[in-house]
């Protein structure tokens, strides 16, 4: 029988989901935590952190060489590229580096937690069947998450380990420098749109305003991720993981604005990539007068994603049912989890 105590390899520890899974790991007795992140991180009485470039195989070998003690990946880390097929090779070097640095020492391997999203249902390619299902189809490549789910499972082959695939919605925490972070986006765009005496307005594509989709808590993510990964049930499939309600931006925009007590006009199409380039200099001035944590603008502002989210004019939303069935029954209300991660985000000083 496996020993009980746990030690977790959280792989892109300092990301908006690597970051609240460790927050949420440090707080279960059973675990212990290493982050691994280019840049490190401040080490606290459960997780110690590690800088390592996960692209170089010969740095994954010997940074990762000593951690004998690991019995779970969860691995989150993401690198960002121009294109859908520029996105493949690193990706899926990544993860394939981490497993195979990990496997060569750590005897007690349990499971290796994969982290995914709907651009295996194709969605971000355009209108696709909803609610998306886990047993879906495949569709034409390029596409990273296929390929390294494909990756695990031929690796899994004969092996004592299991994988789990998690595929939430947009995720909304904080964190900063991160290049997919909704709630950044919209806490930004708001807290510039009140310094500038401006309206909120919804700056997506037309149409974009009424479709159907929904969000995953980072916090909700995170307990999901250690529930699959720790229950032998799980094993060897993929789970979507949301909140578990629908929403659309019509409704859930003028709740945004009351909270930053702005008022709302007609939505604007425009791509805030081009309208926010300036905006750095704003930024500067707004720290200082509001007295806000040393960000820089490039940590806080993630406009490309932001207009990715608000360009999706058709429904964006997956059945979670399977997880819930399985025993997974945690839920977040979507317009509360908004406002609480802006309250956290104005308690963190990243906006006034």
């Amino acid at each position: 029988m496996r020993d009980q105590h746990k030690t977790a390899l959280i792989v892109g520890a300092r990301g908006v989901i690597g970051s609240n899974l460790a927050r949420h790991m440090e707080t279960l007795d059973d675990w212990s935590i290493i982050g691994l992140s280019r840049r490190g991180g401040t080490a606290t009485p459960k997780i110690r952190h590690i800088s390592v470039d996960l692209l170089d195989p010969a740095d994954c070998a010997t940074k990762l060489g000593d951690l004998t003690e690991v019995t779970h990946i969860f691995y989150a880390a993401y690198q960002d590229r121009p294109t859908w097929a520029e996105l493949v090779e690193p990706n899926l070097a990544m993860l394939v580096n981490v497993v195979t640095a990990i496997e060569r020492v750590a005897p007690n391997l349990e499971h290796v937690s994969l982290m995914q999203g709907y651009k295996v249902y194709g969605a971000h390619l355009g209108p696709f069947k909803t609610p998306a299902r886990e047993n879906e189809d495949n569709h034409m490549p390029p596409e990273f998450n296929m390929d390294q789910q494909a990756f695990l499972q031929h690796r899994q082959q004969g092996k004592s380990w299991t994988w789990s695939a998690l595929r939430p919605s947009v995720v909304i925490g904080v964190a900063t420098g991160n290049p997919m972070n909704l709630a950044m986006v919209i806490g930004i765009y708001a807290a510039m749109s009140k310094e500038l005496g401006l309206p909120l307005r919804f700056p997506g594509k037309a149409g974009a305003y009424d479709t159907l989709l929904e969000m995953t808590d980072a916090g909700l993510l995170a307990r999901a991720t250690v529930w699959a990964a720790t229950n032998s049930q799980c094993a060897n499939q993929a789970f979507n993981i949301t909140n578990g309600d629908l929403f659309r931006w019509n409704e859930m925009w003028p709740k945004i604005a009351r909270f930053f007590e702005v008022e709302t006009a007609a939505p604007l199409p425009m791509l805030l990539n081009v309208v926010m380039a300036d905006k750095a200099r704003l930024w500067k001035a707004m720290k200082e007068k509001y007295g806000l944590a040393d960000h820089s603008y490039d940590a806080v502002s993630s406009w490309g994603f932001g207009d990715a989210v608000f360009g999706w004019d058709y429904d964006f939303f997956a059945d979670g049912t399977k997880a819930r069935r399985l025993g997974f029954h945690d839920y977040v209300q979507t317009d509360e989890m908004f406002l609480s991660v802006f309250t956290e985000m104005r308690q963190q000083r990243i906006i006034p």
